[in-house]
């Protein structure tokens, strides 16, 4: 198998996606097998899965970063290249949009038996129990930071991507493990305030699916929009750039 560096932050975040709005979905949804049963423990479970095996697919092709307030912290951190970064964001909102879209397809039938509103926007993308803008950011900026540090933290530059004069930062091979863990850890740690999106292209692609596909004229809470992406932004950036300051 071999995929081009962008193709494969497409495919990995359609793949994260797609398996995280379905643990959504089936945790959430009227008539799951999960609805009577489901807990916080299994959804943050779940998206730790849902990271470790779309890390570990396409980590050795493009580092498997998979979210653009990582790719964001990496590059302030010295670890990534500026060229790339645009590219990278660009290809991870579009597979979080068509792996969220996937996932609706999957349950189709349970949202169409679903009448709470909420409940469905929930499974596409996050909310704060308690809206306050100003700690509902804080909070994203808080786990997004953690998400971003404890990458660096763990793995080494092992990405050599044709063009760049850099070796690039990855998430792939073994270290696919220990990511999966973090997300897992932040879900129980610190996702109950407002469904930790930590990641803007998790959050922004299902909202759009969300909103002009799956549940057209609906509110997909716009004036919360900013939160999971300009958090998670800032929090990956401060990340980087202590990374760089302790080095």
């Amino acid at each position: 198998m071999n995929m081009t560096p962008y193709f494969a932050e497409l495919f990995g975040t359609f793949m994260l996606l797609l398996l995280g709005v379905g643990i959504n979905a089936n945790c959430s949804l009227k008539a799951t097998a999960a609805e009577k049963q489901h807990n916080w423990i299994l959804i943050s479970s779940g998206w730790g899965l849902a990271v470790f095996v779309s890390v570990f697919i396409v980590g050795q092709f493009s580092g498997a970063h998979l979210n653009p307030a990582v790719t964001l912290g990496l590059a302030v951190a010295g670890k990534f290249s500026w060229q790339l970064v645009l590219g990278y964001i660009g290809t991870q909102l579009i597979g979080a949009f068509l792996g969220a879209y996937t996932a609706f397809f999957a349950y189709r039938d349970h949202y169409n038996a679903t009448t709470e509103e909420a409940t469905v926007r929930s499974t596409f993308c996050t909310g704060p129990l308690i809206r306050n803008y100003k700690n509902n950011f804080i909070t994203e900026l808080i786990g997004t930071f953690v998400l971003v540090f404890c990458a660096l933290s763990i793995v080494n530059p092992s990405i050599a991507i044709e063009g760049m004069e850099v070796e690039n930062f990855g998430l792939g091979a073994l270290e696919a493990l220990p990511i999966g863990l973090v997300v897992w850890v932040i879900g129980i740690a610190l996702g109950g305030a407002t469904g930790y999106a930590i990641n803007p292209a998790r959050d922004l692609g299902p909202r759009l699916v969300y909103q002009s596909l799956a549940r057209k004229n609906k509110d997909a809470d716009w004036a919360y929009s900013w939160v999971p992406i300009f958090g998670p932004f800032v929090g990956g950036s401060i990340a980087g750039g202590l990374y760089l300051f302790l080095a």
